[in-house]
């Protein structure tokens, strides 16, 4: 029997930590004090359809900002993301997903990511401190603790983070490719952005003007692994929405369409 898409552990298949790699990093500066204006605000839940190949609904996942958190004049956002299958896919493997980021209100630097999931009660628990100038003290929580501290990029962004970074761009068709250090699992990966137009999107809360982004993600020190290429499409409004993501997988291809927005 196929492997149920949930449980790839390859790149390309991991589906929502790969589509949560759509990502980048402004270069201007903020103030020393004020939040950097982003296209986002506290309580905004943003509601996917998850559909892959023959399952027209394969599960549903969540990005939401929770709260934005501050402690002697550090400021975070925490921003969530939460994934499952559906209730029918759930009966052939259970399986629960979550990731967490604290996001610095002024920097749009991680502070802290995690990533938890449940895989038919197979645990487990990453978590990413960044320290500062590419430190990154990484821990993976199993039956056992295991403990590392990574040197990156120190403009490295985490996966969920990365999204709301992405929004916060002035991404338009004819500007060149960006090239963006992204860091997932204690591993280092170099995104190339491309954005390849503008077309119009059908989602759950209408059709939408959109740019296309085609993200070209490529491991940096096992580059003989391939590069997975996953699309984005955002909404040229001013809220920035990720209208869809699509990636090829394994077995098959899976897409994410937003049905709803509150907040």
């Amino acid at each position: 029997m196929a492997r149920h898409p949930f449980m790839n552990r390859g790149p390309s298949a991991r589906l929502l930590p790969a589509l949560l790699l759509a990502l980048a990093i402004t270069a201007s500066t903020p103030t020393a004090q004020a939040d950097r204006p982003v296209p986002f605000k506290v309580g905004e839940v943003l509601t996917y359809d998850v559909s892959w190949t023959a399952f027209l609904t394969a599960g549903t996942m969540t990005l939401s900002v929770k709260e934005r958190q501050s402690n002697a004049g550090d400021a975070r956002y925490h921003l969530i993301a939460e994934g499952a299958p559906s209730s029918t896919l759930r009966r052939l493997y259970a399986l629960y997903y979550k990731a967490e980021s604290w996001l610095n209100t002024r920097t749009l630097q991680p502070a802290l990511s995690s990533i938890y999931s449940d895989e038919n009660g197979r645990k487990r628990h990453k978590i990413s401190t960044f320290r500062g100038n590419g430190r990154i003290d990484y821990e993976v929580r199993t039956a056992s603790t295991a403990r590392s501290t990574v040197t990156v990029d120190p403009t490295s962004q985490d996966a969920l983070g990365a999204i709301y970074v992405l929004r916060a761009l002035p991404l338009v068709p004819g500007q060149r490719p960006l090239v963006i250090p992204v860091v997932d699992s204690g591993k280092s990966y170099s995104m190339r952005v491309t954005v390849a137009g503008r077309e119009p999107v059908k989602t759950g809360i209408g059709s939408l003007p959109a740019v296309k982004l085609t993200l070209a993600v490529t491991n940096v020190h096992d580059r003989a692994a391939g590069t997975d290429t996953l699309t984005l499409w955002m909404s040229e409004d001013a809220r920035r929405l990720p209208l869809k993501m699509q990636a090829g997988l394994t077995v098959g291809s899976i897409q994410l369409t937003l049905a709803r927005v509150a907040g």
